[in-house]
């Protein structure tokens, strides 16, 4: 739209909106059908995955990792940096050059409520939900539901966003009530971390199926 700032260096995907006074650096890679809201700011070298929504004044520093269908509500913050500092010890001002940035990772279909902050190096799993101003500063495992300051797991949200419910004498196992969706706990290996909990969940089949 007039008024936004698109690298020449930067890959915008087909059906994609930029809205104005966003700001789309150099070697970012924004996907196909995204929408980039107003004063919204994608960092270079960020990349975006198709169908992605990334709401007004949503900051997304390099370099930060979307995949598909992901949600950035607005004024959510990606940082980069886990020790930040203006200046080195000796009061020099630091450039570019003189710190390594850490992204942070959101895979498929999670969400970010607005003015969330997630503090890199963090990964957010798939289909996960980040309460409005939640702060997270550790990986979240698949279809949690993280809130608070440091983020903690409260309960599993499904594919539709819809807060899980507890199956009946079937402990760990959960169903979405909107889609009927099932989904089961299993223990979280060592590349998937967790918010509180050492689990994570898995889709099991729809209402009625076995969960094994």
């Amino acid at each position: 739209m007039p008024g936004a700032q698109v690298s020449d260096d930067a890959a915008v995907g087909a059906g994609t909106t930029v809205w104005e006074l966003a700001q789309v650096r150099e070697g970012a890679v924004v996907g196909t059908e995204c929408v980039i809201g107003r004063g919204a700011y994608v960092g270079a070298g960020v990349r975006t995955g198709a169908r992605c929504k990334v709401q007004n004044h949503a900051l997304l520093y390099e370099p930060a990792e979307l995949a598909d269908g992901v949600f950035v509500g607005p004024a959510v913050v990606l940082t980069n940096d886990r020790a930040p500092r203006a200046v080195d010890p000796d009061g020099t001002l630091k450039r570019a050059g003189d710190w390594h940035a850490v992204g942070v990772t959101v895979d498929e279909g999670a969400s970010l409520g607005a003015r969330a902050v997630c503090v890199a190096p963090v990964r957010i799993g798939r289909w996960a939900m980040v309460a409005a101003g939640a702060v997270v500063t550790s990986d979240v495992p698949d279809f949690a539901l993280v809130v608070g300051v440091p983020a903690r797991r409260i309960g599993w949200v499904g594919r539709a966003g819809v807060r899980l419910r507890a199956v009946p004498d079937r402990p760990g196992v959960w169903e979405c009530p909107t889609t009927g969706e099932r989904y089961e706990e299993r223990a979280a290996d060592s590349a998937e971390g967790a918010v509180g909990a050492a689990v994570t969940l898995r889709e099991s089949g729809p209402a009625g199926c076995s969960a094994g």
